[in-house]
């Protein structure tokens, strides 16, 4: 059965930093890649950076290059999003997503909060 569970969100001031993981069970993340969307309250949801096959990294939203990373970790099966310098307009519930089997699966997020 495919499951991602994320993990890591939480309350920071303008300027910190936090670590998000996507954690996969029943597919390797190796294989078939996956996908940070994030949605802030009354807006759509956007896609902020992808990792593809072979842990080739794909794009990044504009609004976060330079400040954010993601990774994968194949021995432990995880996507991470590495956040630096988080801006008020970053909080939002981040979710990951990953197309297998002719379905878009998606976690239930996390949320992240950037406030002083």
């Amino acid at each position: 059965q495919v499951q991602l569970v994320e993990s890591g969100g939480g309350l920071v001031q303008p300027g910190g930093s936090l670590t998000l993981s996507c954690a996969a069970s029943g597919f390797l993340f190796s294989q078939y890649g996956a996908t940070w969307l994030r949605q802030a309250p009354g807006k759509v949801r956007d896609v902020v950076a992808s990792i593809g096959l072979n842990d080739r990294v794909t794009y990044y939203a504009d609004s976060v290059k330079g400040r954010f990373t993601i990774s994968m970790d194949n021995a432990k099966n995880t996507v991470d999003l590495r956040m630096t310098n988080l801006k008020p307009e970053d909080t939002a519930v981040y979710s990951c997503v990953t197309h297998l089997g002719g379905s878009l699966h998606r976690g239930q997020g996390t949320q992240v909060t950037v406030s002083s």
